[in-house]
């Protein structure tokens, strides 16, 4: 596993429950700012494989960013059941529930 995909896998690990963090986000803390897509493949590639909590993760206006149907019920729902408030269209207060790992 290249260095930076085995850092975002541990922030994703690290995120806790009731929070969330962006593609940009990550890939920042993990030391490559522009490379959001790169952090949106990991999650796609390796969500299962590392049990990662995909559904902590969000677009950069804290909106849940998949557009399959059952997959974007699945991020709402998991999200919910968190005690996160998700408002019309999916979006999340990020003033609120977004993570800042030290």
């Amino acid at each position: 596993m290249q260095p930076f995909t085995k850092r975002v896998v541990t922030i994703i690990q690290n995120i806790p429950e009731g929070r969330v963090m962006t593609y940009g986000q990550i890939a920042s803390v993990a030391g490559s700012p522009r490379a959001a897509r790169q952090v949106v493949r990991v999650l796609h590639s390796m969500s299962k494989k590392h049990q990662l909590p995909w559904h902590r993760v969000v677009n950069s206006k804290g909106k849940i960013a998949l557009q399959d149907d059952a997959s974007y019920h699945e991020q709402l729902l998991s999200l919910e059941s968190e005690g996160i408030e998700v408002g019309l269209n999916g979006v999340i207060d990020l003033a609120r529930y977004q993570y800042h790992p030290d």
